[in-house]
C-alpha cells in the first residue's frame, strides 16, 4: 500500500492504538492481544504436557518442555539460595513468554500486517491503508517497561518479606555506605538512600531498554530487508533470521537471569 520506502517503514513501525478522548491513555491493542495471545499458547501447551506426562517413551514435546524447565530450575537453584516456591515459575514464565515474543520477530514482515488489513477492509470497510498491526511485543518499550517495572515490584515485596518493613526501610538508609555512630549515621543516611533508589531504578531501566533496543533492531532490519527485490531479500534475509535466533533466545534468558539475581539480592542482607 506504501507508496515509498519511507512511508512502508512508518506503517509497519505504527501502533494499532486506542486512546481516551480526553488524551489521558493509550493503549496498543496489537501489543497487548499478541502478549495475551501468546501467553494463553505457553500455559497451554505447559499445562497439556504436564497432564499428559509419561514416565515410560516420553514424546518430544515432552522431552522439550522438560528441558526447558530443568533448565531454569538448575539456574535458579545455583544463583537464588533462599527458599521460595515463586522464583522457579517466575523465572520460567519470564524465560518461556519473552522468548515466544521475540519468536514473532521471524515471522515474515507483511504476512499478519496484511491479513489484518484484509480483515479490517473485508469486516469493518477499514481502508487498508490506516490498519496497523505490530506482530512483535517486545520491540515495543512500554510492554518491555511494564515487564521489568512487575520485576521491580517484585524485588521489593520479596525483600520486604525477607527483611521486614523495618528491616528494609533501614537498609535504604543504612546501605551501600555503613556507619559507626549515631552523627555519621545521620549524615550518610541521605546519601544512602539516594544510593538505593538509584540502583533500584536503574533495574528496571536496564532490563526495558536491553530487551527493547535489541528487538526493535531486529524488527526494524526485517522492515529494510523487506524493502529489497526478492532475491535479496532471500540472500540477506535467511543469514539474518538465523543469526536473530540466537538473540530472540539470548534476550529472554538475559533478561530471566538478571531477574533470578535480582531477587537474590532483595532477599540477601547488606
Amino acid at each position: 500500500m506504501a507508496s515509498n520506502a519511507t512511508e512502508y517503514i512508518q506503517h509497519h513501525l505504527t501502533f494499532w492504538k486506542s486512546s481516551h478522548e480526553g488524551g489521558f491513555w493509550t493503549l496498543h491493542l496489537d501489543t497487548f492481544s499478541v502478549s495475551l495471545i501468546l501467553g494463553f499458547i505457553f500455559l497451554a501447551v505447559f499445562a497439556t504436557v504436564a497432564r499428559n506426562a509419561k514416565m515410560e517413551n516420553p514424546g518430544r514435546l515432552q522431552m522439550f518442555v522438560e528441558t526447558i524447565v530443568e533448565m531454569v530450575d538448575t539456574q535458579v537453584k545455583e544463583i537464588f539460595h533462599a527458599k521460595s516456591k515463586v522464583i522457579a515459575p517466575l523465572a520460567l514464565t519470564i524465560f518461556c513468554w519473552i522468548f515466544l515474543m521475540n519468536t514473532m520477530d521471524l515471522l515474515p514482515v507483511d504476512l499478519l500486517p496484511m491479513v489484518a488489513q484484509w480483515i479490517g477492509h473485508t469486516f469493518f470497510g477499514a481502508d487498508p491503508a490506516h490498519v496497523y498491526l505490530r506482530v512483535v511485543p517486545s520491540a515495543d518499550v512500554n510492554a518491555t517497561f511494564a515487564m521489568s517495572l512487575s520485576v521491580m515490584l517484585c524485588i521489593i515485596g520479596f525483600s520486604i518479606a525477607a527483611k521486614g518493613l523495618g528491616g528494609w526501610t533501614k537498609e535504604l538508609f543504612t546501605a551501600p555506605f555503613h556507619a559507626e555512630g549515631l552523627v555519621m549515621t545521620i549524615i550518610l543516611a541521605p546519601v544512602n538512600f539516594a544510593f538505593q533508589l538509584v540502583e533500584l531504578a536503574a533495574k528496571p531501566i536496564s532490563l526495558a531498554l536491553r530487551l527493547f533496543g535489541n528487538m526493535y533492531s531486529g524488527e526494524l532490519i526485517f522492515i529494510l530487508i523487506a524493502l529489497l527485490p526478492v532475491a535479496f531479500q532471500w540472500i540477506l534475509g535467511a543469514p539474518w533470521a538465523i543469526f536473530h535466533i540466537l538473540v530472540i533466545t539470548l534476550q529472554a534468558f538475559v533478561f530471566m537471569m538478571l531477574t533470578i539475581v535480582y531477587l537474590s539480592l532483595a532477599v540477601e542482607k547488606h
